[in-house]
């Protein structure tokens, strides 16, 4: 089990040189996108969710550059920079000092409607920064590129390691969903970190093949939307949805039975969704969004929390058929 006091807790990203937490604070609802959620999320209660979380276990927050077109970013550099203003008596210091040593901020490159060019790449970063208050980004992924063609991709990811290369930024991950268009990235080289999402869950493996490939090139390998999008989180909310798409009657068949299972032992589904990525070897982080303060004190608890082994071994059972996963057929 991994907690924050645990040995476990803080460990090596890969080969970056980086150090993280177990578990990464998501970016994407402090955005405010209730299109993708289903709420809203205010300025104010965002940055409450950011102090919290620098004032905490975690040691890193994942955002992007495309979050609510930017707002993510917005609101944590609003953080950083009030968090500066507090320390420096309004001196002019920089974001960077405002937050905890080894605090990591990750963030990503996106396009601009259709356009994913080198020189957007440039762009997306500069947006980046200056939204973050932050002179360099220690982490930028390329973000979602299995939504543009492939062969005309070549020049952001170029562009995106000759930034490493000159030092705008500090290391280059790839995240995405699509494992079949991820691997084909992995297979270009540079990356050294590898984020996938809605693919390795309590219900869901698609990404297994995925992570073994990364982690065979010495990437790290970081996990997000564990929930898949809430239904693991609230399984008796009625969603009906799994990784933004209908769930099939398999998979939603499976989260009632693991959730009735997991009532049985006086567990949160939820609890066990988590325990499932950060407790497993292969994965260095897993992304968890806030929207309030109080979530990443329930997080700590969750992680606490033991799970025994015959629960856990009845939900390897409940797991869908490979052939019900977002992308499980071979």
């Amino acid at each position: 089990m991994t907690d924050p006091s645990t040995d476990d807790w803080l460990r090596p990203l890969g080969s970056t040189g980086l150090t993280v937490s177990a578990v990464c604070a998501g970016g994407a609802l402090l955005a405010s996108m209730p299109e993708v959620f289903g709420y809203e999320v205010s300025r104010d209660e965002a940055v409450a969710v950011i102090d919290r979380v620098l004032d905490g276990p975690l040691r890193w927050i994942d955002t992007s550059n495309g979050y609510g077109a930017g707002e993510s970013e917005r609101r944590i550099g609003a953080a950083i920079a009030a968090r500066a203003d507090a320390a420096s008596g309004n001196d002019g210091a920089s974001g960077s000092g405002a937050l905890p040593d080894g605090f990591l901020v990750a963030t990503k490159v996106d396009a601009l409607g259709n356009d994913y060019s080198g020189d957007r790449v440039r762009a997306s970063v500069a947006e980046s920064k200056e939204r973050l208050g932050l002179e360099q980004l220690p982490l930028v992924y390329l973000h979602d590129p299995e939504f543009h063609d492939f062969a005309s991709m070549r020049d952001a990811v170029d562009t995106l390691m000759k930034l490493r290369a000159e030092g705008e930024i500090g290391h280059v991950g790839l995240a995405g969903g699509s494992v079949r268009e991820l691997a084909r990235y992995l297979d270009l080289g540079g990356f050294e970190v590898l984020l996938v999402h809605n693919r390795w869950s309590l219900v869901d493996h698609s990404a297994d093949e995925l992570i073994e490939k990364a982690r065979s090139a010495d990437l790290a390998v970081v996990n997000a939307a564990i929930y898949g999008g809430g239904i693991l989180a609230n399984p008796q909310g009625g969603l009906r949805k799994y990784g933004y798409r209908d769930a099939p009657a398999e998979m939603l068949d499976a989260v009632a039975e693991m959730d009735k299972a997991c009532r049985e032992y006086g567990i949160d589904l939820s609890t066990a969704a988590l325990q499932h990525s950060v407790n497993d070897p292969k994965i260095t982080g897993t992304v968890v969004g806030f929207s309030k303060p109080a979530r990443v004190d329930q997080l700590v608890a969750a992680l606490e929390t033991e799970i025994p082994a015959e629960l856990s071994a009845r939900l390897a059972e409940l797991m869908p058929d490979r052939t019900h996963w977002l992308e499980g057929t071979r």
